[in-house]
């Protein structure tokens, strides 16, 4: 590792620390996964063995891994202040950290499994258990300058997936056809691919279809989602409806016209101070207005970061309140079961004075003319000519 970022997990480990004091904590449990590589830069897996970080509020934190992958942890124990434990079957790990956290409740991290967390509870005698992201999740969600960098390199990766899409939405094509073709698109600006969603016609009605062997029909919207992880581990996440070669019927139009209005009211509104659950009511109020209330189905956003999916979480009723550094999706969705379903996605960051989207991808059905355009001058949508590859794309 290189010195700076040595120094930038000790001082985040050293945070951390802060919190688990002024939070009454005898210390925490940070398993496998995002949180511990935000804090330690270690993407080390654990599956039976047990890997753990294990965080006082005072002195050394202790990363404990079974010998069989010292190599892969072996530089974390160049971060000032952390030391490594590698322990062999048979040894009294749990026993170990069980004696390290006896003298009050415990923060455990959320990818600790039920398996590891009963084990520490029969070794020992640690106090009440608490979930880390209920008294740690803004030591994560309030992004560091670097990090909101990485995700708008993210954001712009993706952006240039999306730019390709309309192209490929061909009458007649496969949703797994143009699944395909987007994988290998994100591989060439991503690391990974993470998932690829293609949802056409009443597929789109179901937010977590994948994909399927359903054929693209003309005139149909279709939702697609994609994400990628650059090689930092930091993802990207991206929701547009597009229309295959030509535009839906009117009432889907006017439906995508409120979509559209919700998102952009979101967009405009949110700023440090206010809840989650606030800035959730402000499109919820809006697509509730135009009569889609029941079809949105889902929360407004979540966060992103090492994680997919991370707090903040824009939920209805939550009271969480948005802090600016905080990067998080927008995503407002409309979805009529058994007919179709649209979604616009931006990842945005949270500033001083309001929301930065991210990502700069069209939200044009056809990725040419815009719908309030199409909407506001013409009695009947009209049927715009195929964008040449050629032709230059607007971004609004």
């Amino acid at each position: 590792m290189a010195g700076m970022m040595l120094d930038t997990y000790a001082r985040r480990i050293g945070t951390l620390q802060k919190r688990i004091a002024d939070s009454g904590l005898s210390g925490a449990i940070i398993g496998t996964g995002a949180e511990l590589a935000y804090l330690t830069g270690s993407w080390s897996t654990s599956h039976e063995r047990l890997t753990a970080l294990v965080v006082p509020p005072v002195g050394y934190a202790r990363l404990f891994a079974p010998a069989t992958d010292a190599s892969a942890v072996v530089e974390v124990g160049d971060i000032p202040g952390v030391v490594v434990e590698t322990w062999r079957d048979g040894n009294e790990t749990y026993d170990r950290i069980a004696d390290l956290l006896a003298d009050g409740p415990v923060a455990l991290g959320s990818s600790l499994t039920a398996d590891h967390v009963l084990r520490l509870q029969m070794a020992g005698e640690i106090g009440e258990t608490v979930l880390a992201n209920d008294v740690l999740s803004d030591v994560f969600a309030v992004k560091e300058p670097e990090e909101i960098a990485e995700l708008e390199k993210a954001a712009h990766a993706i952006d240039a997936v999306h730019a390709a899409v309309p192209d490929l939405l061909v009458a007649g094509s496969t949703e797994r056809d143009v699944a395909d073709e987007i994988a290998q698109l994100i591989l060439k600006e991503h690391a990974t691919v993470d998932f690829v969603i293609v949802g056409s016609g009443p597929n789109g009605a179901n937010p977590h279809h994948d994909f399927s062997d359903r054929v693209l029909q003309s005139g149909e919207p279709v939702v697609v989602d994609i994400g990628g992880s650059l090689a930092s581990g930091y993802h990207s996440d991206c929701t547009r409806t597009y229309a295959v070669e030509s535009m839906p019927d009117r009432a889907v139009l006017a439906a995508y016209e409120e979509l559209r209005a919700a998102q952009l009211e979101a967009l405009s509104t949110a700023r440090p101070g206010m809840t989650a659950g606030e800035l959730d009511a402000v499109a919820r109020g809006r697509i509730n207005q135009a009569g889609y209330g029941v079809n949105f189905s889902h929360r407004l956003g979540h966060g992103i970061g090492l994680a997919l999916h991370e707090p903040p979480f824009l939920v209805s009723g939550s009271d969480t309140v948005l802090q600016e550094g905080m990067v998080f999706s927008i995503e407002p969705g409309i979805y009529v079961d058994g007919q179709w379903g649209m979604r616009i996605e931006d990842i945005v960051v949270l500033e001083a004075n309001g929301a930065r989207p991210l990502n700069l991808a069209p939200k044009n059905l056809l990725g040419e003319k815009s719908l309030i355009h199409i909407i506001g001058r013409h009695d009947t949508p009209r049927q715009p000519t195929r964008r040449n590859a050629s032709s230059p794309r607007c971004h609004e």
